[in-house]
């Protein structure tokens, strides 16, 4: 069994019925303490369960969060170097482009599980 430190469970989840129930139980011990951490998972909760729309053999390349941390370090390895900006605009600019650019080259790439036969 895998321990989920995020839900206080002792297993993951196999289902979205399960992932509910485990929500609710984190839900009503952290209410009290934190509401406004727990409206916030609340408010997204669909979203942050889609993953189990998908086969079970894909969930790992749908959860995880590689892609989007890919993103934030190229857009870093862009804006280092420069060290200071003129204006907000022009921070944005260099990010819209590195963005847009990763957008751009990934669209030609899907993930190959969900495309191919294995």
């Amino acid at each position: 069994m895998q321990f989920c430190p995020i839900l206080f469970c002792n297993k993951q989840a196999e289902n979205r019925k399960e992932a509910v129930r485990a929500y609710k139980g984190w839900k009503d011990n952290w209410q009290s303490r934190y509401p406004e951490a727990v409206n916030c998972i609340e408010k997204d909760l669909d979203e942050l369960l889609n993953f189990f729309a998908v086969p079970s053999d894909h969930r790992v390349k749908v959860r995880t969060t590689n892609v989007i941390e890919r993103a934030f370090r190229e857009v870093r390895r862009r804006t280092r170097p420069m060290s200071c900006f003129t204006n907000p605009s022009s921070v944005d600019r260099i990010i819209f482009g590195v963005i847009n650019h990763l957008n751009e080259t990934w669209k030609d790439k899907p993930l190959l599980n969900f495309t191919q036969n294995t």
